[in-house]
């Protein structure tokens, strides 16, 4: 069998139980679609674009959400609108650093044409920097990427690795990519859901731990090459954290908050030059922009989000670890490498870690 994800390896991530699919799509109505462009003529294209819907009709039933910058070295669009009114109106698009712009003006037409009038709003399009293997300069995507990316979204299985937004990208110095992961938690006495999409270019290779294992100190270049002699300065993380559990805007900053000891957990420490953005919404209100009137809400009490942070916790930990696990070695412009986590030695390492023999 061939081992896709970090559970294929006989590691849980924390207590909680994932969803079906232990994706982000797992929160009901979320929905997730890419396009992924590699190709070697007439340019090096190691790239690619993420959409995530909140829901499919969010550009007309609004979510409440927020964002969190550990780090600021990044781009994240939308986040001004967002801050000031905490609605979240368009689906969320990551990709890679040159060509946020590009992607920002292929949605807008988007909304336009299908929706009609200025149906996505301020949209949000967020940025890893892909340019170790793709050729940046080139600006390899299209409109008709973006549009495919929207067109494709679905729920179900989300592809990880080298997919989407994260074709090209580079984690703690392994190939890196596109991860999920989700987490079911119980809150007065309702199940909800949080789930995570990261988007994975971050890290040194001596900082990975997996489930507190120090895997990356286990395997030097000697065993994996590095990518470069040399890193550049230039390296982030993208975290988009859904729920269905009714939240106000400021308490999904919380939990975009919460996000980091997600990523700490796997040994990211928010390095300079390292753009590590947040982005958390909640799905379990409705916010209809063509009703009139007082809106009633029911929302989670602040005293009861702490199951709603340990799933965010836990399923940022192991989106991040799924990337590496599905992501596979990659040469690109330039002919430079990025080369996989290999399995077998991350078998091993984990099997010496855990058993300890016994002393007579």
């Amino acid at each position: 069998m061939t081992l896709k994800r970090v559970r294929d390896f006989g590691v849980r991530i924390g207590s909680l139980p994932c969803g079906p699919f232990n994706a982000i799509t797992d929160v009901p109505g979320v929905l997730v679609g890419q396009t992924t462009l590699i190709k070697d003529t007439p340019y090096v294209a190691r790239t690619g674009v993420t959409a995530v819907f909140p829901r499919a009709n969010v550009h007309e039933d609004f979510v409440f959400g927020a964002f969190h910058s550990f780090n600021g070295i990044g781009e994240m669009t939308g986040l001004p609108y967002l801050a000031e009114t905490g609605l979240l109106t368009t689906p969320v698009l990551l990709t890679n650093t040159h060509q946020v712009g590009m992607v920002y003006d292929a949605m807008l037409r988007y909304g336009a044409k299908k929706y009609g009038g200025f149906s996505y709003k301020l949209p949000v399009v967020a940025e890893t920097y892909d340019g170790w293997l793709n050729e940046l300069d080139a600006f390899p995507l299209r409109e008709e990427h973006v549009v495919a990316a929207l067109d494709s979204a679905a729920g179900g299985v989300v592809p990880e690795g080298n997919t989407g937004g994260g074709t090209g990208m580079i984690c703690y110095e392994f190939k890196g990519g596109t991860g999920t992961a989700s987490r079911r938690v119980e809150v007065l006495g309702q199940t909800y859901t949080v789930g995570v999409l990261v988007q994975a270019n971050h890290g040194d290779r001596d900082q990975l731990r997996v489930d507190g294992i120090p895997v990356g100190r286990e395997i030097g270049a000697d065993v994996v090459p590095l990518p470069w002699t040399s890193a550049p300065a230039t390296s982030s993380i993208l975290i988009v954290i859904a729920t269905d559990a009714p939240l106000l805007p400021g308490q999904c900053k919380r939990l975009a908050q919460r996000g980091t000891t997600g990523l700490a957990r796997t040994g990211g420490m928010g390095l300079d030059g390292s753009g590590d953005l947040f982005l958390a919404f909640s799905t379990g209100m409705h916010y209809r922009p063509d009703e009139v009137g007082l809106k009633t809400l029911q929302v989670v009490p602040h005293s009861d989000m702490n199951a709603l942070v340990v799933g965010t916790v836990e399923a940022v930990e192991e989106a991040i670890l799924n990337v590496l696990i599905a992501a596979g070695s990659m040469v690109g412009f330039l002919g430079h490498s990025a080369f996989a986590l290999p399995h077998d030695r991350l078998s091993q390492i984990i099997q010496n870690y855990r058993y300890t023999p016994a002393s007579y």
